[in-house]
């Protein structure tokens, strides 16, 4: 036998071998790996299809009647967006870092250099974050819109911005408030579905009260039924009677509930006819240099 027999021979046997080995790799991958490269895709595949019902859920509830605020359904189908890329990339993500080892990929030193990024990033934007997730959760929830009145901390006035990071207020002076959506803790909407006006209106105290009370439900029923002021006001105002007693005066108490942002002109109107009521029947006001409405719970804004 030759020696290019004998090399001939060997090379032969080493393609074998080798061909044997791949063969060998190969049974075992689609034995053990493919069946777990596939369990990863149906989870992924299943959690975008989750991600997908939530976004048509998010632009469903932007088209409801209930949704009157065009820039709101347009923030919401923003948010919806958003929520689904970021959904979408993160389960891209997590489903590449489980199958890339099964293909034979090292991911160690990715893993290394990615956790040394985020917490970097993390201790960076950690309020960014916040802010981000209270202000998802302030348009979700529907917690105030655009034009509401609300008291946020120690600031209060027109909600005139909405966005996912900041909310923007400008007060009864025209001050305008810049509230990060992280610092929203506590929120009271001044403007969401009634208000309620409270007018405290002080007479002599030799008056007669059940005169007084009597002239008092006449005005409000006059107001509840003029068509100017009908659909301002919600319920039928309340006069509950007398509520405080002083030496020179007693004050009567006049509940009215009306539709956000309209208390104002309802309220001028009763101080107007509660004057000229008390006037053409000769009621006194209560003390000395005192006006019949000496104050009410909202007050008016400056125009």
């Amino acid at each position: 036998m030759t020696i290019s027999t004998i090399v001939a021979q060997a090379s032969q046997h080493s393609w074998f071998q080798v061909l044997n080995n791949w063969s060998d790799d190969s049974f075992e991958f689609v034995r053990h790996d493919v069946p777990k490269i596939f369990g990863v895709l149906i989870v992924a595949f299943i959690l975008s299809r989750f991600l997908k019902s939530l976004k048509k859920h998010l632009m469903e509830l932007s088209r409801r009647e209930t949704v009157q605020s065009t820039l709101r359904a347009t923030q919401l189908r923003t948010v919806a967006s958003v929520f689904h890329s970021i959904g979408l990339v993160t389960i891209v993500f997590v489903a590449g870092m489980q199958i890339l080892p099964l293909l034979g990929i090292n991911i160690g030193p990715l893993l290394a250099s990615a956790g040394i990024a985020g917490l970097a990033i993390g201790f960076g934007a950690q309020t960014l974050v916040r802010d981000f997730i209270n202000g998802f959760f302030i348009l979700i929830e529907n917690q105030f819109d655009i034009g509401d009145v609300v008291k946020i901390g120690a600031v209060q006035g027109t909600v005139e911005k909405l966005t996912l990071r900041r909310t923007v207020l400008r007060d009864a002076d025209g001050t305008l408030h810049t509230v990060p959506n992280g610092q929203v803790t506590i929120v009271s909407n001044l403007t969401r579905d009634w208000t309620q006006l409270a007018l405290h209106i002080s007479v002599g105290y030799n008056e007669n009260s059940d005169r007084v009370v009597e002239l008092l439900k006449e005005i409000a029923g006059e107001v509840r039924h003029d068509p100017a002021f009908a659909e301002s006001i919600v319920a039928d105002p309340i006069v509950p009677g007398i509520e405080k007693v002083s030496a020179e005066e007693v004050d009567y108490l006049m509940l009215v509930k009306t539709k956000p942002g309209e208390q104002y002109a309802v309220s001028r109107e009763l101080r107007r006819r509660i004057k000229e009521c008390f006037d053409k029947n000769g009621i006194q006001p209560g003390g000395q240099h005192r006006f019949y409405v000496v104050g009410d719970t909202a007050s008016s804004p400056k125009t």
